[in-house]
């Protein structure tokens, strides 16, 4: 196992949720067509960089920055990671940001259909899940980690899975409301309260599964730790996803998208990712710690 592998893969996990902000930074600006151009802006590689454009140029560049990091990751592992499987993970990640630079240029091209706008968030969201896991799969506490005890209660690996899927499910939904209408446009009933109601489902999956992962291995901080501040995020999450209802209630009287709107608005999907990383963390660590376990148990009562 080399640290260097590990310290890069979460080096471009990082990056990658940069990008994540920096596309929520367009949305929120409303600066999705600054340009009809792909992939130069206005004729250029480098335009000025004022109004809007600094928004959509400036998302290209993190984008083509973390696709770079992409490539090197991938030889990177090639190189240096003796497992087959985290080889192939790296060449799928870079597959992934391929096709989500892909997919935001035809974004563009296609003047922002929603159905192409969305399945161009729920990709980047799909290619943070494969980086954030790249992180855990590098680490030494992952190579090193022993199998814990069993212990009676709810199957807390299906609950890390449902909680994950959950969580992936309410960002589609948030990415496709986000995109659904501009700034100053009423945003779809149907989608909100689909949302609402997604927001009260991963509330409720999630608790249950900290919960059940606390009390059955409150002594295990690998466990715990991913469980805590998932637990914490979630609590930041639903007060951001409050008050960006709020701000966004009175936007229509503003004549641009102003700084309070932008900026809750971002951070609700800024905290949206990382409670999803957390709950990848927590997912990965329980499926690594609890199935050797369990695979002794079965032999053993067979």
């Amino acid at each position: 196992m080399s640290k260097g592998v590990h310290r890069f893969a979460v080096f471009v996990a990082c990056a990658t949720f940069f990008l994540i902000i920096a596309g929520a930074n367009v949305t929120s600006h409303d600066a999705g067509l600054a340009t009809s151009d792909w992939p130069l802006s206005n004729g250029q590689v480098f335009p000025k960089m004022v109004g809007n454009l600094f928004w959509e140029h400036g998302h290209r560049m993190v984008a083509t920055a973390v696709g770079m990091l992409t490539i090197v990751l991938a030889f990177y592992l090639q190189f240096r990671e003796p497992r087959t499987w985290v080889k192939r993970l790296g060449w799928a990640a870079l597959g992934a940001v391929v096709a989500q630079g892909l997919l935001g240029g035809l974004t563009v091209k296609l003047n922002l259909p929603l159905i192409v706008s969305a399945t161009h968030a729920t990709l980047a969201q799909l290619f943070f899940l494969i980086t954030v896991s790249l992180a855990v799969f590098t680490s030494k506490r992952w190579i090193e980690s022993e199998p814990l005890e069993m212990v009676e209660g709810p199957p807390v690996r299906a609950l890390c899975v449902f909680s994950l899927a959950m969580i992936l499910t309410q960002l589609v939904l948030g990415a496709t409301l986000r995109h659904s209408a501009t700034w100053d446009q009423d945003l779809p009933t149907p989608l909100l309260v689909a949302h609402i109601c997604g927001a009260v489902v991963v509330t409720l999956v999630l608790s249950t599964t900290i919960a059940s992962v606390v009390l059955r291995f409150r002594s295990e901080t690998y466990l715990t730790r991913p469980a805590a501040i998932a637990a914490c995020l979630l609590v930041v999450q639903l007060g951001l996803g409050l008050a960006a209802y709020m701000t966004r209630r009175t936007s229509p009287n503003d004549p641009q998208p102003l700084t309070p709107m932008v900026a809750v608005t971002v951070a609700h999907v800024a905290c949206g990712a990382l409670v999803f990383a957390a709950t990848i963390v927590l997912t990965l660590r329980v499926f690594r710690m609890v199935r050797a376990k369990q695979a002794e148990y079965r032999l053993a009562h067979a």
